[in-house]
């Protein structure tokens, strides 16, 4: 193993770096170990020749860049590949496929090739400038920040605090109101019905599934989760306490992230009756196959018997397609069906069981005080199957 010596005058008249080369890593990179030594330059090479025969007897394990030591010379793409070896798995996968996707595009061959230790809050700042005037959105460069602030906090900590965070105290440039994206846009109760008779006229599970989402507020992948074993029939109650999420390969089910996304919802009956047509439809489809449908299958799958979800873009597409189809304007996304839910309860529910309904983790200590099947929950549903069916809670009474 071969080694080197240096004077660092600026660290005093009789201090040395030694470096003795350690070899290749698994990427090809040369590495080396640095220590710096008080001494006469005698007592320095002394010391070098005593590590350069400790390194020739150690074994030959070079560190990689998940396990580098982390220091002064540390940069950020090394900070982003030691978090996503020893982090990333605690994420779920959209977020780290968005994260991935961010290191890629934004920070790889730019800032993330310099060391944390010569950042300052001004070259973090001005970096996101630069992001903004090439045309990076606001969305995008909070996404940028985010990754490098966790980034760099992880690194200080790894450092034993010997890294400082430049991150920390950085501030966004400001967008104006032409710049910013515009919000979604609570669709009329004309233009919701459009959409689902449109989708009725291409495959009747989406149009359920539309319905279900108007008339719930329900999110995405909470739809695509919807399993049979959810819907309580006599009491016309919807139990959602699982999210299908896009992943490399397929869907993920997994757990919502807060406890107020796990909540049990009145449903009209107009839509549980949609629900009930469906799986009847989707029993005789199992039945063709020789196949039973699980109990709890997923009630918008499919499979025959119900045992893989939807994936959540086949919802998005089929909401589109329905959109094209009904030609409604482009402003209409999926979720604009849960701003219709939100909207159109304003008037009708207290504003803390509206967001108990709808799931919203900002409320959630109201949700000891309200029963989520109150009386103010089966208003709202009656509420929104009345929009859905053109109906008056008059017009539904008995007799």
């Amino acid at each position: 193993m071969a080694g080197s010596i240096r004077k660092r005058p600026d660290r005093g008249s009789d201090t040395w770096q030694l470096r003795v080369y350690l070899g290749r890593d698994s990427n090809g990179r040369i590495r080396h170990r640095s220590q710096t030594f008080q001494g006469s330059k005698r007592a320095a090479e002394k010391e070098l020749a005593r590590l350069v025969l400790e390194q020739d007897a150690a074994p030959q394990v070079l560190p990689d860049e998940a396990s580098r030591p982390w220091g002064p010379t540390t940069t950020i793409n090394e900070a982003i590949r030691g978090w996503k070896a020893n982090g990333w798995d605690d994420l779920s996968p959209v977020t780290s496929r968005r994260y991935e996707s961010i290191w890629k595009l934004h920070i790889e061959n730019a800032i993330g090739k310099n060391r944390i230790a010569s950042l300052s809050p001004y070259d973090v700042e001005k970096y996101f400038r630069k992001l903004k005037n090439d045309g990076a959105g606001r969305e995008t460069v909070r996404y940028v920040r985010s990754v490098l602030h966790r980034a760099c906090r992880l690194a200080r900590k790894w450092s034993g605090n010997q890294l400082h965070n430049p991150v920390t105290d950085t501030e966004l440039p400001s967008w104006g109101l032409d710049d910013l994206p515009k919000p979604v846009r609570a669709p009329s109760t004309e233009e919701v019905l459009a959409l689902i008779e449109a989708a009725a006229g291409q495959d009747r599970r989406y149009s359920v599934a539309l319905r279900v989402v108007a008339a719930t507020g329900m999110r995405r992948g909470e739809a695509c989760a919807l399993r049979w074993s959810d819907i309580d029939w006599d009491e016309a109650i919807v139990t959602i306490d699982e999210s299908v999420i896009p992943a490399d390969g397929g869907a993920v089910i997994k757990s919502p992230k807060t406890r107020a996304s796990i909540r049990q919802v009145a449903v009209d009956p107009g839509t549980i009756d949609a629900l009930r047509i469906l799986q009847v439809e989707q029993e005789a489809l199992a039945a063709l196959a020789e196949v039973a449908v699980l109990e709890d299958g997923f009630a918008f799958s499919a499979d025959p018997d119900g045992e893989i979800p939807p994936y959540p873009d086949t919802l998005s597409r089929a909401f589109n397609k329905a959109r094209i189809a009904a030609k409604l304007p482009s402003d209409l996304h999926l979720h604009s069906l849960r701003h219709f839910q939100a909207t159109s309860l304003d008037s009708v529910i207290p504003e803390r069981q509206k967001q108990a309904r709808l799931g919203w983790s900002t409320v959630h200590m109201a949700r000891h005080y309200t029963d989520p099947l109150s009386a103010e929950d089966r208003r709202a549903a009656r509420h929104i199957g009345n929009l859905l069916d053109g109906t008056t809670d008059e017009e539904r009474a008995p007799g």
